[in-house]
């Protein structure tokens, strides 16, 4: 090969190295540059992620904070929160957390609302005394707490996940189905007064009653019949005799309570009937049997959520002291109930069980939160000797709505976390 041939491929390589270099250093170049940019964006996200934290622990210690914050130094960056009530009703909050570093910048946005108690299917802080049994033929769907030890005799189901503060006491062969799930050691107490918001509610834009000292309230589709005792002057001859009588009044549903919710004030109060729309029924009181709601009938949704899913009706049954199905000829074959019970000082039961006959099954949708565990029947080896058995199952909706103004465990809970 000639001179010229081996300096132009002397050249030729030359031409070809100095490309590759040139390449090389781009590439390392933008590698270095891609990496810089990888690190601000996961730098920027982790300050916005830990503003929305931080902000969600404060609100978690103090529910009323909404002041945010303001130029909050973190990692280098900044942190800018703002709290916005999208809906004062419900008490729905969310959290806007903005990070800041080297001129990027990213949002994380939490939505927050109430944690309610209507979202167990059931939760008792006193299993009463002993004297109460989980047994065969009992089934539960959906979250169980109690704080209580738990009293199991024979095989019981459980569906949803159980949770309790204290150990399980087991009868001898006692083969309960936890199907969901068991946790023991798990304290939620209940707060000592949560019918106080439900009155003041009631008193502005819903249906306060007091100065009765018994009512029947019947839903009724779009109506409510609404029956209370009233009190008239009547001319007998020359004088005036007092007569006291049942008054019957049916009234739009909407017009009666327009936020849904009633309260029912030194009272006892008297419920059946089927709902349509979104509705909590609660009494107060102190007096004997006052603050007491009894279920005189099935309640029951208009539209059946188990088979339409995207059902609106919803119901929350809230008594400062104790909800009772009624002894009566009705309740005497089985009572469907479809609500989210609360009793504040009391709890569900049913009403003589020890003396009335076996009265069928307690068909529950929705669930149960109450002070003290109530008997609803006796049993023994062979089955049901009074009273009702029971078959509850847990209202799905309940985890992310609830009851207007239903009893709040005191935390929020998250909804939404969008990044």
């Amino acid at each position: 090969m000639g001179g010229k041939a081996i300096l132009i491929v002397v050249l030729g390589f030359s031409f070809i190295f100095l490309i590759m270099e040139k390449n090389i250093g781009s590439a390392t170049t933008r590698t270095v540059g891609n990496m810089a940019d990888y690190h601000a964006n996961i730098t920027v996200h982790n300050v916005a992620v830990s503003g929305a934290n931080i902000a969600a622990n404060k609100m978690y210690l103090d529910e009323s904070w909404k002041d945010g914050y303001s130029n909050i130094d973190y990692q280098g960056g900044k942190i800018n929160v703002t709290v916005d009530v999208l809906d004062a009703f419900k008490q729905i909050i969310r959290i806007n957390s903005v990070g800041t570093y080297r001129g990027i910048t990213d949002t994380v946005q939490v939505t927050l609302q109430p944690s309610k108690f209507s979202k167990f299917a059931y939760y008792s802080e006193s299993e009463g005394a002993g004297m109460i049994w989980w047994t065969t033929g009992d089934t539960v769907w959906g979250p169980f707490h109690t704080q209580d030890q738990m009293n199991i005799d024979g095989s019981p189901v459980f569906m949803g996940k159980v949770t309790t503060k204290d150990p399980l006491n087991l009868k001898l062969n006692a083969d309960p189905k936890f199907l969901g799930g068991f946790e023991q050691g798990v304290d939620l107490e209940m707060p000592s007064n949560n019918i106080g918001d439900l009155k003041a509610t009631a008193q502005n834009g819903g249906k306060y009653i007091s100065g009765q000292d018994e009512v029947y309230i019947e839903f009724a589709g779009d109506d409510i019949i609404y029956k209370y005792l009233e009190t008239t002057w009547v001319k007998k001859g020359k004088k005036k005799k007092k007569v006291t009588e049942w008054v019957t009044e049916t009234i739009p549903a909407a017009t009666f309570a327009p936020n849904g919710v009633i309260f029912v004030d030194d009272a006892v109060v008297n419920i059946s009937g089927t709902v349509k729309g979104k509705y909590t029924i609660s009494a107060g009181g102190n007096k004997s049997d006052d603050g007491n709601i009894y279920l005189e009938d099935d309640i029951v949704y208009e539209t059946n959520p188990l088979t339409n899913p995207s059902s609106q009706d919803m119901l929350g049954i809230v008594a400062e002291n104790n909800v009772y199905i009624s002894d009566n000829s009705v309740n005497s074959n089985g009572i469907n109930i479809e609500a989210a019970i609360y009793a504040q000082n009391g709890g569900f039961g049913a009403e003589n069980y020890a003396t009335r006959g076996p009265s069928g099954s307690i068909n529950l949708l929705g669930g149960i939160t109450q002070k003290i565990r109530l008997p609803v029947g006796t049993f023994n080896w062979k089955g049901i000797v009074s009273g009702f058995s029971k078959s509850y199952r847990y209202d799905d909706r309940l985890m992310s709505s609830f009851p207007p103004s239903f009893p709040s465990t005191g935390f929020f809970e998250i909804v939404s976390w969008y990044e």
